[in-house]
């Protein structure tokens, strides 16, 4: 069992590196993404959040119109799928990239990162619980401890 991360010993601003985890998300028993070539952001009080090569994606994504702007990273694209199974669901916004990150995070340019749902996320095999409230993004793994940024009066932290 890999050795406990706590959230509080996470950096801020937050720190970016490779990641040798094996990561999966799956829709409808369809493996939508499969890597080990990925990066993680790590961020006081925040679980790990995953950035996905685009290679790693194997479903077609349509851009949205939807924007956000991270202080970290800069301004972020968001992006759109439709369900392998169910040509009719199309999922907006679950999904984010930056085309143009700042300086500490251009490693991650086009790299694709995943809300924990509607699909099924998994590190190394293990199902993933989604970071509480549903503004952030993280992932949750049983090797993470501490109060976690997100839910009801977390918001000031």
């Amino acid at each position: 069992m890999p050795p406990k991360l706590n959230v509080h010993s996470f950096p801020r601003p937050p720190l970016l590196e490779k990641t040798p985890r094996h990561l999966q998300i799956k829709w409808n028993n369809q493996l939508i993404a499969d890597t080990k070539d990925a990066y993680w952001a790590l961020e006081t009080t925040h679980p790990p959040t995953y950035y996905l090569p685009p290679d790693s994606i194997r479903f077609p994504l349509t851009r949205s119109s939807h924007k956000s702007f991270c202080e970290w990273k800069g301004a972020a694209t968001y992006w759109n799928i439709t369900n392998p199974t169910n040509a009719s669901e199309v999922v907006r916004n679950r999904i984010w990239s930056y085309e143009k990150p700042t300086k500490s995070f251009e490693s991650i340019k086009d790299y694709l990162s995943f809300y924990a749902g509607p699909w099924d996320c998994y590190v190394d095999g293990e199902k993933v619980e989604p970071q509480p409230g549903d503004f952030y993004g993280g992932w949750v793994t049983s090797d993470i401890e501490g109060p976690i940024k997100g839910g009801p009066g977390t918001w000031g932290w």
